[in-house]
C-alpha cells in the first residue's frame, strides 16, 4: 500500500511539473484560411484582421494674408491702408474598385479699405467655386464621368466712378450673390492621370453640356446683364465642353502649381467661347507661411464690362494677386 502511494504521488508531481512547461513554452502556428490569418495557441485560436482599406481622402488649406499702411505728417503722400485677403480650400476624394468621385470647394474673400476714399471699403476678392466629379473606370486612364461646376460671388460688387472728373464719387451695384451664378453639368470622357509625385492631371471632353446662367437680383434681371433675357432669372444653353486640371504639380522644391481651364461653346451659335481660368503658384516657406499668386481670367462674350468713359464693351476679365501670409494645412 506505501509502495502503490508513493508511486501515485511520483505520478501526480511528474504530470504537474509537465503542464507548467507547457504552459511555459507555448509555439504558435499560423494558418491562411481565406486571406485572413489565424494564430493557433494551443486549442484556441486568434484571428489577425487584414489592415482596413481606405477609400476617402480628405484635407484643405485656409489662408490669411493682411498688409498695413499707417501714415501721418508724411511728407511724400499717400494714404493710410488696410487690406486683408484669406481664402479657403476644401477637398473629398473617394476611390473603391473602378468607382472615383472627387469633390472640392474654394472660397475667397479679400477687402481693401483706404482713408482718402469716399467709399473707403471696398471687395478686392470674391469668388466661390464648386467642384464635384463622379466617374466609372472603363481603362487604366479613362473613365466615363459627370461633372457638376458651379461658381458664383458671396457679396454684392460695385462699379465706382467720379463723374465728369470731378472730386465727388458715386458707385453702381454691377453684380451680387447668384448675379452672376453659373451651373454647369457635363458628360463625357475622363482622361486622369497621377504621378508617383501625387501630381494629377485630368481631361474632361463633354459633348453633352447644360449651362446656366442665374441672375436672381432684380435691378440686374431687368437691365439683361450677364445674357438673360431682361426679367427673366436663368438662361439655359447646351453645348459642349472641355475641363483641364492640374494639381500639385511640382515646378521645384517647396513650389506648386494649380490650375484649372474651363471652355464651353454653345451649340446655338458654335465657335463662340466661355472661358474660365484659375491659377494658384504656391511657394512654401514652411507649414505654417507660404506666398501665393493667384490669377483667374474670364470671357464671356455675353457679359459687357461697363467702361470708365460710360460705354459697355466685351472685354477679358483679369484678376492678379500676390499674397504672403499664413498658411495652414488640413
Amino acid at each position: 500500500m506505501q509502495r502503490f502511494l508513493l508511486l501515485f504521488g511520483a505520478f501526480l508531481f511528474i504530470f504537474a511539473q509537465s503542464s507548467r512547461a507547457q504552459d511555459r513554452q507555448v509555439i504558435p502556428d499560423t494558418v491562411l484560411i481565406n486571406g485572413d490569418t489565424l494564430l493557433m495557441l494551443g486549442d484556441s485560436l486568434l484571428i489577425e484582421e487584414p489592415p482596413k482599406e481606405i477609400f476617402w481622402k480628405t484635407g484643405g488649406n485656409y489662408n490669411l494674408n493682411i498688409q498695413q499702411v499707417t501714415l501721418s505728417n508724411w511728407a511724400a503722400g499717400g494714404a493710410s491702408s488696410l487690406a486683408l485677403n484669406s481664402g479657403l480650400s476644401l477637398f473629398a476624394n473617394y476611390k473603391k474598385d473602378k468607382k472615383v468621385w472627387d469633390t472640392q470647394l474654394n472660397v475667397n474673400l479679400g477687402f481693401n479699405s483706404q482713408s482718402d476714399r469716399e467709399y473707403r471699403t471696398r471687395k478686392t476678392n470674391d469668388n466661390l467655386n464648386f467642384v464635384s466629379n463622379y466617374g466609372r473606370e472603363l481603362s487604366e486612364l479613362y473613365y466615363l464621368s459627370t461633372q457638376i461646376d458651379f461658381r458664383t460671388q458671396l457679396l454684392e460688387g460695385f462699379k465706382y466712378s467720379r463723374p465728369g472728373g470731378g472730386d465727388s464719387e458715386t458707385r453702381q451695384k454691377i453684380s451680387d450673390l447668384l448675379s452672376p451664378g453659373y451651373l454647369q453639368s457635363s458628360t463625357g470622357i475622363n482622361y486622369r492621370r497621377t504621378y508617383e509625385n501625387e501630381s494629377k492631371v485630368s481631361m474632361i471632353l463633354s459633348p453633352f453640356t447644360g449651362r446656366f446662367t442665374i441672375v436672381m437680383n432684380d435691378s440686374l434681371s431687368q437691365a439683361g446683364a450677364f445674357g438673360v433675357t431682361p426679367g427673366e432669372n436663368v438662361r439655359a444653353e447646351a453645348g459642349v465642353s472641355l475641363n483641364t486640371s492640374i494639381s500639385n504639380f511640382k515646378i521645384m522644391e517647396n513650389v506648386t502649381w494649380k490650375a484649372d481651364l474651363n471652355l464651353f461653346s454653345n451649340y446655338e451659335r458654335f465657335g463662340n467661347l466661355v472661358v474660365n481660368f484659375n491659377s494658384v503658384i504656391r511657394l512654401k516657406v514652411n507649414k505654417f507661411i507660404s506666398t501665393r499668386i493667384e490669377t483667374i481670367l474670364i470671357y464671356d462674350e455675353e457679359v459687357f464690362i461697363k467702361q470708365d468713359d460710360g460705354t459697355s464693351k466685351q472685354a477679358i476679365q483679369l484678376q492678379n494677386l500676390i499674397n504672403f501670409g499664413i498658411s495652414l494645412d488640413f
